[in-house]
């Protein structure tokens, strides 16, 4: 398929069929807008989506807005906006800054065939590597360790959203990371795939490599090994929302620039506890 082509299977299959969603999360839809969020509001990884636009006038779109911009504000919980450069209104992005909204760094969208990923990168690991996948709360810990250094511990609740997804759907999320075979056994690269049924796009997530480790062909490993896991399961093109430093490794693996994609996050407060009987859900 085109680019063209493969953007609209993606919006057609994947956004507006809401198959992107974290199954552990509540979900619902108000109005046009699609929210994703967890039942405690001290947990991170709420989200909003609106690939239906946000009404026909003024009065609607600002009404959207401003009705996600309470209930969040209620539970005080934090949120992010995932909007696409192809979302309407044109000017979402502006209208959600001046709500209150964080606007963070433009990503690409890239999509592309998993079969061409394959073959391109199928490289042996360096000596003294070895990738799997893995799951529990120690190999957890030690992908954690490689975020704090890379990201910061700021940023590491990532982490505890993505194993949660795990722990519930194991199937379908499937973290990777590649570590030392001696010594202190680090973990130095760490990605993830997430597998909807019935969706022809697999999900391409996460890509943290440690300084010491960068420029050794250890992400190309990590997208090949994911992409062979995506075609058995039956899922023949991958999504990857890309940083400045994947896009032109994925670009020369085959891969599509098709849109971008602006994360806007609302930071609230959390609610004061009222005691016992404190409601945390609407």
């Amino acid at each position: 398929m085109t680019p063209d082509a493969l953007l609209a299977e993606f919006r057609r299959q994947v956004r507006l069929a809401d198959a992107d969603r974290n199954l552990t999360h509540l979900t619902e839809r108000i109005g046009l807008v699609r929210r994703s969020y967890p039942a405690d509001p001290t947990d991170p990884g709420a989200m909003i989506e609106s690939p239906d636009g946000l009404g026909d006038t003024e009065d609607e779109i600002a009404a959207a807005i401003a009705t996600e911009v309470a209930f969040f504000t209620a539970r005080g919980q934090r949120v992010e906006w995932k909007t696409y450069a192809d979302d309407a209104p044109a000017d979402l992005v502006s209208r959600l800054a001046a709500a209150g909204f964080a606007v963070g760094d433009v990503e690409v969208l890239m999509l592309g065939r998993a079969a061409d990923l394959v073959p391109i990168c199928a490289d042996p690991l360096p000596p003294g590597l070895g990738l799997r996948e893995f799951s529990g709360a120690v190999d957890w810990a030690r992908a954690s360790a490689l975020m704090d250094t890379v990201w910061g511990a700021k940023d590491n609740w990532v982490n505890d959203v993505l194993r949660r997804e795990q722990e519930a759907a194991p199937d379908r999320f499937r973290p990777v990371f590649v570590e030392e075979t001696a010594g202190a056994r680090r973990v130095v690269s760490y990605a993830a795939l997430r597998l909807t049924p019935g969706v022809d796009f697999a999900g391409l997530w996460g890509g943290a490599t440690h300084p010491d480790y960068r420029g050794r062909g250890l992400y190309r490993a990590l997208t090949a090994y994911r992409a062979q896991l995506a075609l058995a399961a039956g899922h023949p093109y991958v999504r990857v929302d890309t940083s400045p430093d994947s896009r032109p490794i994925l670009t020369r693996l085959g891969l599509h620039p098709v849109t971008t994609t602006t994360p806007c996050v609302l930071e609230v407060r959390p609610m004061p506890d009222t005691g016992p009987g404190r409601r945390t859900t609407a």
